[in-house]
């Protein structure tokens, strides 16, 4: 009886891992290969072996004949699109199909970071799109602006500070630039002091706090790992992605200048001011939870990708000199042209800083892939005639850095070229 019910049991799971990872086949669509059971094609990326990036990017250039290619994040099945059509499909045209991101965060674990419009879904992403639309209008963003360029004051007085005090300055341009982002993202989110700047590393420093989050020890990448692919477990595991005592301090801080800011008539330059600002015109006020979770998304979504934006193109400067010494005389001709002031008009007037910054943003995206998840069926059909019917919960994964880097559509995709973003 025993026998019997095991070969039950066997064969069940057996049929059952069978027709999880013949999707694709069965649906005529192109499959990567290397995959195994329940993991699928992520077992690189759970032995940290390799990053979901670089998989989704072999996958790319394997099947440069197809316009899309599946695999198995899991036991689910995802699909790369690898057609620019399919992309502005997945992202413009058919949006409604392809609402949420993958990513997922549960709200009886992070409450703040599951308010993310990044993560949120529903009336929580409409709301919290809603909020963010009002404040990254270009005549909110010159207010925000102004805090931005004391920010760089201080920056400029800190580099001076090191410089003075040794003939020859190494450093590592990620910490140097943690420290910039860290001390924008609390100066113009709640009109904090960051406490970057100090000469001796202050560990209630943003910038140490925002190290602390995105450099997580060995297990804790295993991990999370796990979780990205298996995120129910955390239910039951009830790991944070943002540990408390981060959320009570972003609490705090928020509670305290809320209380000055809708009592006072004194205008700040800063998100938190805005969203006063917004509360006004909408005529009720945001619940403490909902204006922290924003303050802490600003923080959290301005960091770590500036911070990373900056480094490269940091990089990139210090490795073509020709492009460095033009960005700089345009730099010189601008603030010339408006009195020696950094403002928010003088950037525009910045051109070719666009271009650096477009192209290094293609030779080192902030983000590998993105990662959609359909939520009502929909039907894909690429340039070559490939047709593929999506059906909810099937996971569509636009890679990135793969279009980035084809030579489809970038002439020597490997060569950092500002001037292919001039309007020229």
């Amino acid at each position: 009886m025993i026998c019997a019910l095991f070969i039950l049991l066997t064969a069940t799971l057996a049929l059952y891992l069978y027709l999880k990872f013949t999707y694709w086949k069965r649906n005529n669509i192109p499959t990567a290969k290397g995959w195994y059971p329940i993991v699928g094609h992520m077992l690189p990326a759970l032995t940290m072996q390799k990053a979901p990036g670089v998989l989704v990017q072999e996958m790319y250039q394997q099947y440069k004949d197809c316009s899309m290619v599946g695999f198995y994040k899991g036991l689910v099945p995802a699909l790369v699109v690898r057609d620019p059509n399919l992309v502005k499909s997945v992202m413009q045209t058919n949006f409604s199909s392809f609402p949420i991101n993958s990513f997922q965060i549960l709200e009886e674990v992070d409450p703040l970071l599951a308010q993310n419009t990044f993560v949120a879904h529903g009336e929580k992403w409409l709301n919290g799109r809603k909020r963010l639309t009002y404040a990254f209008t270009s005549g909110k963003l010159k207010i925000i602006f102004v805090v931005v360029a004391e920010v760089c004051k201080k920056f400029q007085d800190y580099l001076e500070r090191r410089l003075s005090s040794n003939d020859k300055y190494e450093v590592d341009l990620k910490y140097l630039f943690s420290k910039f982002t860290g001390e924008v993202t609390a100066n113009a989110s709640a009109g904090i002091e960051g406490r970057c700047f100090e000469d001796v590393d202050d560990p209630l420093a943003f910038d140490q706090i925002g190290q602390a989050l995105f450099q997580p020890n060995f297990f804790s990448r295993i991990i999370l790992n796990f979780l990205l692919l298996f995120p129910s477990l955390n239910r039951f595991a009830k790991i944070k992605f943002v540990n408390e005592e981060v959320q009570q301090l972003f609490r705090k801080m928020v509670k305290e200048n809320l209380e000055h800011r809708r009592g006072e008539s004194t205008p700040r330059y800063d998100f938190l001011e805005v969203m006063v600002q917004f509360e006004k015109e909408e005529g009720k006020q945001l619940s403490l939870e909902a204006l922290t979770a924003d303050v802490l998304s600003f923080f959290l979504d301005g960091f770590q990708t500036s911070s990373t934006t900056l480094s490269f193109i940091g990089f990139q400067l210090a490795t073509h000199q020709d492009v460095q010494e033009r960005l700089r005389e345009e730099v010189k001709s601008v603030l010339k042209k408006h009195g020696g002031v950094l403002t928010f008009e003088s950037l525009k007037d910045m051109t070719y800083m666009d271009q650096v910054i477009r192209e290094s943003q293609r030779c080192y995206a902030t983000v590998s892939n993105m990662n959609k998840v359909c939520t009502e069926e929909c039907t894909l059909e690429g340039s070559d005639g490939l047709k593929c019917r999506v059906k909810p919960g099937t996971e569509i994964v636009i890679p990135v850095y793969g279009l980035h880097k084809d030579p489809t559509y970038w002439s020597d995709p490997e060569t950092f070229d500002p001037d292919r973003f001039s309007e020229e």
